[in-house]
């Protein structure tokens, strides 16, 4: 008998169109990227002979960074008080949505901070963006 070979395993794959983020209450429609990550130091602890004998953890850490067009920059700064920076807002969460199907998941970049402001532009371009860098305290991966 023949096997059947599955074409579309997991049928429709997620994307940015699936992506849905939220800073200070308001969803973002000026975004082009969002980068997040955490890690934690693992290490092998060593005794006697040549292989480990436990292993041991050290720290976390979170790294997270975001891409806005210029309007959305604009728009959050305009949402403060005159000469308020970008980096001089409270600590925030950002909500990241992604949804497949019928099912949303959600991340929580936690205590997010602007680290940096600027703006980088040169002839030809159709559009202004600027990657900010954030610094978060941790990542709630598959939260409600």
């Amino acid at each position: 008998m023949a096997t059947l070979t599955l074409i579309n395993k997991f049928g429709k794959m997620g994307g940015w169109n699936d992506v849905k983020v939220r800073i200070l209450g308001r969803k973002l429609e000026g975004i082009t990227e969002l980068e997040y990550t955490d890690e934690q130091e693992l290490e092998n602890v060593m005794g006697a002979g040549e292989y480990p004998i436990g292993q041991s953890d050290g720290n976390y850490e979170a790294k997270a960074s975001i891409t806005l067009y210029m309007e959305e920059m604009r728009a959050l700064l305009d949402s403060l008080p005159p000469t308020v920076r970008l980096q001089q807002i409270p600590a925030f969460d950002i909500v990241v949505k992604y949804t497949y199907g019928t099912r949303v998941y959600t991340d929580r970049l936690r205590n997010c901070r602007f680290k940096n402001n600027g703006v980088a532009v040169k002839q030809g371009d159709k559009t202004i963006a600027q990657k900010f860098d954030l610094l978060i305290t941790h990542v709630d991966w598959n939260t409600i």
